[in-house]
């Protein structure tokens, strides 16, 4: 009988971030053949010829890794199980393939505490206007005047827009700054928001107006599209922080440009409505706004973090056990 087959499919660097030894040599391990394609070559061949050639059972995939054909391949040569290491699986697998029984996986909340890092960087950016000062003095040659716009997030007042897996981590990482948080996440058992001492607030309204610093951590659905309008920028406190780490696509980013071109709130940002972030986008004329190209997901040196997660996973399915972070319809449909 022949040996079941895994088909990973990345670039070398994802592979050398995700899969450094030992963890490349333990997938070689799993009691799996496994076949390593670069999407290039995927790209060429076609994922027809591939699962022909390699018959894999299972797939392991990257951001780099070809979208699936939208026609479902005979079941002979269709691959049971995805393994996806990073995040969103929406460009890459279609609805069909799971509707069809493909078991998906993805990181799910294996990297929240390096997000919620740089959540903290970014509020701690914000308050210190290290984004404003950094371009200033590279660019004009400033130094600080007698008039300074300088926040410590000791003692602050600090709201959240959802509270998933990443506001918690966010939440346990905010802890020696004694903060007064606040979450509006309407779905949230009220044991959860207990368990991390944070307060329910019942609107966004109240969220914005209470708050100085607002961090967006909700997730994008159809109904939170635009959520973030002006009318709630403005109900931060002056001088406040609006924080994006979230998805652009909540935020009315044309609005947020007007608010804080009148340098009554300051921003920072790690997503957007479209990404890359257009070179002609107000936002990026703005030096009360501090952005990121995101980056909010695991550093390089953390996304063996993620490798990990995802070779514990593979063993779950081995064995015939339940995975963690399945991506079924329900998410898959929730999924941005």
């Amino acid at each position: 009988m022949s040996t079941k087959k895994l088909l990973v499919v990345l670039a070398p660097n994802e592979r050398d971030d995700f899969l450094p030894s030992p963890l490349w040599e333990e997938l070689h391990s799993c009691g799996l053949e496994v076949v390593w394609r670069e999407p290039d070559e995927v790209r060429q061949l076609g994922w027809q010829v591939c699962f022909e050639e390699d018959e894999p059972e299972v797939i392991i995939t990257g951001w780099q890794t070809p979208a699936l054909p939208s026609e479902l391949p005979e079941s002979s040569i269709r691959p049971r199980y995805l393994c996806h290491l990073t995040g969103s699986v929406r460009k890459l697998v279609p609805r069909s393939w799971i509707e069809s029984g493909l078991q998906v996986t993805n990181w799910g909340s294996s990297i929240s505490h390096t997000v919620a890092e740089c959540g903290l960087l970014l509020i701690l950016t914000g308050l210190r206007r290290a984004g404003y000062w950094n371009l200033r003095m590279h660019r004009d040659g400033a130094w600080k005047g007698p008039e300074l716009d300088t926040r410590s997030l000791f003692g602050r007042r600090l709201g959240i827009h959802g509270f998933g897996a990443i506001a918690q981590a966010l939440v346990r990482l905010l802890i020696p700054f004694q903060l007064k948080i606040s979450v509006y996440s309407p779905n949230m058992p009220q044991a959860m928001l207990d368990e991390f001492n944070v307060q329910r607030v019942d609107n966004l309204e109240a969220l914005f107006s209470e708050n100085e610093v607002v961090v967006e951590l909700a997730a994008l659905t159809p109904e939170t599209q635009g959520i973030i309008t002006e009318a709630l920028l403005r109900r931060i406190p002056e001088g406040g922080l609006f924080v994006n780490l979230a998805r652009g696509a909540l935020v009315d980013e044309a609005a947020l440009a007007r608010v804080c071109s009148e340098k009554k709130l300051h921003a920072c940002l790690d997503v957007y409505v479209e990404e890359p972030l257009p070179k002609d986008s107000p936002l990026r004329q703005l030096d009360h706004v501090t952005l990121l190209p995101h980056l909010g997901g695991p550093t390089v040196d953390q996304r063996k973090t993620a490798g990990r997660f995802a070779l514990e996973n593979l063993q779950r399915y081995l064995r015939g056990a339940e995975t963690v972070s399945a991506v079924d319809l329900e998410i898959y449909d929730r999924a941005t």
